[in-house]
């Protein structure tokens, strides 16, 4: 789970992030940090749509590489 004092950099910064929620690239989603609680986090997406998203995927800012997923690994974030 990405960190409180992360999660507020990327906002003040206004970085683009990605959030990586499976294998497939096509379902990341990708755009900036609104807001977040112990649970969830807020991005606004490219279009202007807010998606409410759980925190325990791997949020990263969109200028560093995807990490590449296998569905093991998957299984092990979500448990953590």
């Amino acid at each position: 789970m990405t960190s409180e004092a992360q999660l507020d950099k990327y906002r003040v910064e206004g970085t683009k992030v990605r959030v990586v929620r499976d294998a497939l690239e096509i379902n990341d989603v990708t755009g900036i940090v609104v807001a977040w609680d112990e649970t969830t986090v807020l991005i606004r997406r490219p279009n202007r749509r807010v998606v409410k998203l759980d925190r325990s995927y791997r949020i990263l800012p969109v200028t560093e590489p995807r990490p590449i997923l296998d569905d093991a690994a998957i299984e092990a974030a979500a448990d953590d």
